[in-house]
């Protein structure tokens, strides 16, 4: 017989290598374990890597509620790089995460990637998408498009707007 932590792993191993579409009930069965609350650490990152997967399969109020879960667990047990990392992931769900762990959905620059909050500053800063464009290795194509992206989050329908709305921010 083997300990219900070991179950535990093997069945998160088995989520992890099964196809798409076959691995929510594997996690599931693995996170059922009985006991599986006596090693909450491993419980958390199997949370995470579920979370994961999910996000990734576009299936995000699911993901939110494994990494919520998951994100809570590893501040209580002070483990720094894995908040850091159920955090990440929880904000690229469109959650924001404040200083005291409140979630939210993210709104302002809070709501734009990283590659999207640079684009929008140098956009408001005058340069035109093939300057930046060249600054950032992007086509000017691909810079229109971020724009295209990042406008509604913000809230704007134009550079000057962008402007504006980022010095708002400050």
């Amino acid at each position: 017989m083997i300990s219900p932590r070991l179950t535990m792993v093997a069945g998160a191993c088995a989520a992890l290598a099964a196809p798409h579409g076959h691995y929510g009930r594997l996690f599931e069965t693995a996170l059922a374990t009985a006991g599986a609350e006596r090693w909450p650490f491993e419980r958390a990152r199997l949370q995470l890597i579920y979370g994961e997967r999910l996000r990734r399969d576009k299936a995000t109020t699911e993901a939110r509620g494994q990494l919520t879960t998951a994100l809570d667990t590893f501040r209580s047990l002070s483990a720094g790089p894995w908040v850091a990392r159920a955090s990440a992931e929880l904000r690229a769900t469109g959650l924001s995460i404040g200083p005291g762990g409140a979630t939210g959905t993210a709104t302002g620059m809070a709501a734009l990637t990283p590659q999207q909050q640079e684009i929008a500053k140098l956009a408001a800063a005058g340069l035109t998408n093939k300057q930046i464009g060249e600054r950032l290795f992007l086509s000017p194509r691909t810079v229109a498009n971020h724009l295209y992206q990042l406008f509604p989050k913000l809230g704007v329908t134009s550079r000057a707007a962008l402007r504006d709305a980022l010095n708002q921010v400050k």
